[in-house]
């Protein structure tokens, strides 16, 4: 079961946030970005099998951009993406889930 806090920023997997698609995409543009994200993931594999260095920092940089870009809200939290859900605001709330 995936759990979304609430307000809905973040996913949880095994204890860690993860950010949510900004909810303003439409169904084409989050695919579209998903693609771009998969696709330099699999740029950054390439890169380290053939120990490409500057093929390997323009992948990381493109990675970056999709996982940990800036944030959707503009509200000016801050960004708990990949942090424990144990240490920041949402630890109260994900104590309080049921145990898988």
């Amino acid at each position: 079961m995936r759990h979304t806090t609430p307000g809905g920023r973040y996913f949880v997997v095994k204890g860690q946030l993860w950010r949510c698609s900004n909810p303003a995409l439409s169904d084409d543009q989050r695919q579209q970005l998903a693609q771009a994200l998969m696709e330099a993931r699999r740029a950054v594999k390439e890169a380290q099998a053939t120990n490409h260095a500057d093929q390997m920092r323009t992948a990381r940089a493109e990675v970056d951009l999709g996982e940990r870009g800036p944030v959707w809200w503009s509200d000016g939290s801050p960004d708990y993406s990949r942090h424990k859900a144990i240490n920041t605001p949402y630890a109260e709330w994900y104590r309080s889930l049921p145990e898988p």
